[in-house]
């Protein structure tokens, strides 16, 4: 598949593996497109049903004027799974993914079994929100190269070769407006969960089993104190940069694995 007409919104979308094994949904995040899961969808493909969408105002999907937001990304994920017939899947997000697949168990439970967060948008708490305001202003201001200037910081020096170009390469490519409003979405608008009291009371609201690991101890302490969801569990991978599903592949696809085997993908 490719491109599919979902009413509310056009997403491009490419799925694979057997139609009846239990379905994985990988989201990406912000500036990003699906193609930084290629290696995990094919890694995985033989045993699972892989669902890899680019989100609105991202990669080969419709640019909204308006509405690019987790929230809304959420919602057109819903009626993309209602449209495959998946059943409840296995979300997995990256960074501002990692928040709308969260989003999605929130306002769709009965679409989501449970949900794997890389690194994600939540918890933002102290400098980090102190920042937000003048972030957004820069990125009002000139769009997708100021993300892509703070993106290029992301890498540690032993990150894969070509993995910040690729980053930049893409960030740069998104649109500015949804640059901004995605940003917005997640940290400023009302009703946004990127700042942590908002995190915590929408985590609250999750049902499922869920998995985040953190490259922040800090952040891997926090969120161990809001689970509530039996079988739930944190994780802490130090010394590796935000984009650790790329920067360790096979670790990634072991994680996913072991975890949707173990029984929280399957039940």
């Amino acid at each position: 598949m490719t491109i599919i007409d979902l009413k509310r919104v056009h997403l491009f979308c490419t799925a694979s593996g057997p139609d009846r094994a239990a379905p994985l949904l990988l989201v990406h995040g912000w500036g990003g497109d699906g193609r930084e899961w290629s290696a995990h969808a094919e890694a995985l493909a033989d045993r699972f049903r892989m669902i890899v969408p680019d989100l609105r105002g991202h990669g080969r999907s419709d640019v909204p004027d308006e509405g690019n937001t987790p929230t809304e990304m959420a919602d057109d994920l819903a009626a993309l799974l209602r449209h495959l017939g998946t059943g409840p899947v296995i979300a997995v997000g990256h960074s501002m993914g990692g928040q709308v697949v969260n989003l999605l168990a929130v306002r769709h439970p009965e679409l989501v079994r449970s949900v794997v967060a890389l690194d994600p948008a939540h918890g933002a708490h102290g400098a980090e929100v102190e920042g937000i305001p003048a972030r957004l202003a820069e990125y009002r201001e000139r769009g997708a190269r100021a993300a892509a200037e703070f993106i290029a910081g992301a890498f540690p020096a032993g990150a894969p070769a070509g993995l910040r170009t690729a980053h930049v390469r893409t960030m740069l490519g998104t649109p500015d407006h949804v640059i901004a409003q995605a940003y917005a979405g997640m940290y400023t608008d009302s009703g946004a969960v990127g700042v942590r009291p908002h995190s915590e009371a929408y985590l609250r609201r999750r049902t499922q089993p869920a998995l985040t690991v953190w490259t922040s101890a800090q952040a891997a302490t926090w969120e161990r104190g809001t689970l509530h969801v039996p079988g739930s569990r944190v994780e802490h991978w130090p010394d590796t940069g935000h984009y650790l599903h790329e920067e360790h592949v096979g670790r990634t696809v072991r994680l996913l694995e072991d975890w949707a085997t173990a029984g929280q993908g399957t039940r």
